[in-house]
């Protein structure tokens, strides 16, 4: 099988005509759909090969036993690296590209093909389960990084897969969701990293999302699919489903999807088959989508397969840590500790048991794992003891913390790890709150009490509440930092290394000022995105609310000065001065504030246009250029569908954070002037959308607005989602509790991931049971099932157990 390296885009001529021409129509349907849990299948005679897919945001998941999605079952050995939340503090795009080259090298070691990530969905609230999957709430920060990641994973002959595409804004029913959002907040906020990661990162392979984007499922989304993804941006590689994630097959097929993962037993491939047969399905669409597989096969058959370093790889891990742990804070200077820092009491249980990834497919068997607290003691500090101060999951602690209240009082200074246990963030459940857990708190409140020092290091991929911020002698976050995160933490609280991540996100005080925080992951229907663009930092710094931490934020032990910018519509350019003692690195920072004129409806304070990561010596000084996004004077008109230049005098500012501007210099853009509709979007035009109501909201759409919740009573059917089941009353009631009691007691008895995993099982639709469980529990089960559920108990249960007796007839 001969298929060009590098294919023609999509529309033009066709890749491997003559192959696709040898296949019989149920060939050409069998390549659509897995053979299992993570192989596509073979057409045997003509030479084509099965290949692998698997997880890999941070880390290889390959199963070698039992296979699953949710991190379930184990895998082999691999190297596990900071998750893209504590990456993207680095605003490195080169070590992004490192990290990613190590990934592919491991992943084409195993012989894997296709490795799903990265994922750069914005993280619109920080309650999002997924977040420490994800980058930023800023596009161009998360796509410029994904862009790089992708880079190095495919420069091993490894495809990534740009995931999840698109407008995947929660956990909450992520199934069956339907994420209602504005077209100008679709393009500017929720689509454009995922086009600079795929237009710069030339990603092979992208993956649909499960939920609808605007009452359509994003798989069949025609407009996303196909004029976006495709025509507007040139994607040229394949989209595959989420697992499980297929709706209707067909409208699948047609809007762009080739790939549906896991197996369906071929259950599917028989619907494709019967729609070319009746004439509802075009067969030279189906065609295409065969091309697609093949270009994957060829695109991915010239791995590199040399022997993988893994004490390199774990190297690479801890600067990868090291270079995006953030110092939140540092009033005194009490940070770096030095051998006369005096005596050290190390409390808190992530000291000594790290945390250093999430859960779900994301979890990676590490190949090793440094904990801080053994990096600590391996230091020339004087380390006088440690407490764990905390059982991990909120229970009752107090022997725990008298014993750590003890400790603390025999030192001069208390280091104090806090953070999110391994129950808080996972794939499939979004966080309740965004508090730390009641015995943390108590435990803190008792060590400021004893008044020394406290320096407190925070462990989660996202932010938190952390009311006792302002007594604290320095706050450090070291996000999930990944096997090499213990020792990296000891790096830069001694000063071995210099720290200078920032932010990616903007830290809130409290949830309640979060825009979305009203109505997120609270709904049943629909998800309602009413803070249109401005989310994160465009919302703060519109209206101007407090912070804890703005956006880029992020401190170093030397200091830096920014002077003579000069800026146009393409670039800006700066010097940059380390005016402290030690080396150390910049993140410059270039944003744009647009004329108050401009696009009158909706315009953020200023937005992120560009970035660069500076490395100086004490007294160093550099000139640095920066390039200006593509729509760094843009808006979205909705109007005509696409870009537009908005007229005026701009401000090009350069800062050291969202927040901490330096210098700024005018650009004149061109453009067209807008017309503007303020007086029916006042809370759009002032930026206070946290008071938008339905009618505005309804007004900015375009449309009315459908129904947040779920209908009552009626039948339930194969889209409706098993949560739906509740108070229903009979069997339908009995499952939803013995559900949720199966995920409380795994909770109660320390199991997290299990309790996360049979949670999701709600909001699976039911129609992905026969898909996720590989045709065991097939179509016709399913129909005796949800008789079952829906009030004909007897009847259900007969015709499931007889659906069961043919399939084993059948399959023995």
């Amino acid at each position: 099988m001969t298929i060009p390296n590098d294919p023609p885009q999509s529309g033009s001529a066709p890749v491997s005509l003559e192959l696709v021409e040898q296949m019989t129509l149920l060939e050409k349907a069998s390549l659509m759909s897995g053979a299992n849990f993570w192989n596509t299948k073979p057409i045997a005679r003509l030479g084509v090969p099965s290949i692998m897919l698997t997880d890999g945001p941070h880390g290889l998941r390959k199963q070698g036993g039992a296979a699953d999605h949710l991190g379930l079952n184990a895998s082999i050995p691999a190297t596990s690296f900071p998750t893209a939340s504590h990456l993207a503090n680095s605003w490195d795009v080169r070590l992004l590209e490192r990290v990613g080259a190590a990934l592919g090298a491991e992943a084409a070691a195993e012989q894997v093909s296709v490795l799903l990530g990265p994922g750069l969905n914005i993280k619109r609230n920080p309650l999002g389960g997924r977040n420490f999957e994800y980058y930023s709430e800023d596009p161009l920060l998360s796509g410029k990084l994904a862009a790089a990641f992708i880079r190095g994973i495919q420069s091993h002959g490894v495809a990534a897969s740009v995931k999840h595409f698109a407008v995947n804004s929660q956990e909450t029913h992520r199934m069956s969701i339907d994420e209602i959002v504005d077209e100008r907040a679709l393009h500017e906020i929720y689509l454009e990293g995922f086009r600079i990661a795929i237009t710069e990162g030339r990603a092979w392979t992208v993956m649909s999302s499960y939920n609808r984007v605007n009452g359509t499922y994003a798989n069949e989304n025609e407009p996303l699919m196909l004029d976006v993804l495709r025509r507007r941006w040139g994607f040229d590689g394949l989209v595959v489903t989420d697992w499980g994630g297929n709706n209707d097959r067909v409208a699948g097929l047609r809007a762009g999807n080739a790939l549906e993962m896991p197996s369906t037993d071929g259950v599917t491939d028989l619907e494709i088959v019967r729609a070319v047969e009746d004439g509802s399905l075009d067969e030279k669409i189906l065609d295409e989508r065969v091309r697609e597989v093949l270009t994957l096969i060829e695109r991915t058959r010239q791995k590199t397969s040399d022997v993988v370093d893994h004490d390199d790889a774990h190297e690479l891990a801890i600067e990868a840590a090291r270079q995006a742990i953030v110092l939140l804070s540092n009033p005194h200077g009490q940070l770096p500790f030095t051998e006369g820092s005096g005596r050290i009491a190390v409390i808190g249980d992530f000291a000594e048991t790290a945390r250093y990834q999430g859960a779900g497919s994301s979890l990676v068997n590490p190949t090793q794992v440094d904990d801080p607290l053994t990096a600590l003691r391996a230091t020339d500090l004087e380390i006088v003891g440690f407490a764990p101060g905390y059982t991990r999951r909120d229970s009752p602690s107090r022997l725990r913390r008298r014993r750590a209240v003890a400790l603390a009082s025999k030192a001069d200074t208390v280091l104090l790890f806090v953070g999110l246990d391994e129950s808080a963030e996972a794939e499939a459940v979004d966080r309740k709150h965004l508090a730390l857990a009641r015995n943390q708190l108590e435990l803190a409140e008792e060590l400021f009490a004893l008044g020394k020092p406290v320096v407190v290091v925070v462990v989660g991929g996202a932010p938190v509440e952390l009311p006792f911020a302002d007594r604290a002698a320095a706050i450090v976050h070291a996000y999930l930092a990944g096997q090499g995160g213990g020792r990296a933490v000891a790096d830069i609280l001694t000063g071995a290394v210099n720290p200078s991540g920032k932010l990616a996100e903007t830290y809130p005080i409290a949830y309640a000022d979060v825009p979305s925080s009203a109505d997120f992951g609270r709904t049943e229907a629909t998800s309602e995105h009413r803070e249109s663009i401005y989310v994160g930092y465009r919302y703060y710094d519109k209206v101007g609310a407090a912070v804890r931490y703005p956006f880029g934020h992020g401190l170093s032990y030397t200091s830096f000065e920014y002077t003579a910018l000069t800026a146009d519509t393409s670039h800006a350019r700066l010097t940059v001065t380390n005016t402290g003692e030690r080396a150390g690195a910049e993140i410059v920072q270039i944003y744009v504030e647009a004329p108050s004129a401009a696009v009158g409806v909706a315009r953020a304070a200023r937005e992120l246009r560009g970035f660069a990561k500076v490395h100086l010596d004490p007294g160093a000084s550099a000139q640095v250029t920066i390039d200006l996004a593509e729509h760094a004077f843009d808006a979205y008109d909705v109007e005509t569908g696409a870009w537009r230049g908005v007229p005026g005098r701009y401000r090009v500012l350069a800062g050291a954070s969202s927040r901490d501007i330096r210098l700024d210099a005018p650009v004149d853009s061109e453009g067209t002037p807008w017309s503007a509709r303020a007086d029916a979007l006042p809370h759009y035009v002032s930026g206070h959308v946290a008071d938008v109501d339905s009618a505005e909201f309804a007004a900015l759409l375009g449309r009315e607005l459908p129904s947040p919740n779920w209908p009552r009573g009626g039948t339930l059917t194969r889209s409706d989602i098993i949560a739906q089941t509740a108070g229903r009353g009979g069997f339908a009631s009995v499952l939803h509790g013995l559900i949720t009691t199966t995920s409380a007691l795994l909770m109660r008895v320390g199991r997290p991931h299990a309790s996360n995993n049979v949670k999701f099982v709600l909001d699976m639709p039911f129609r992905s049971i026969p898909r996720l469980t590989g045709g065991k529990f097939d179509e016709a089960m399913l129909d005796g099932f949800l008789l079952m559920v829906n009030g004909r108990f007897w009847r259900g249960a007969a015709n499931l157990t007889r659906a069961a007796l043919r399939r084993n007839r059948t399959v023995t």
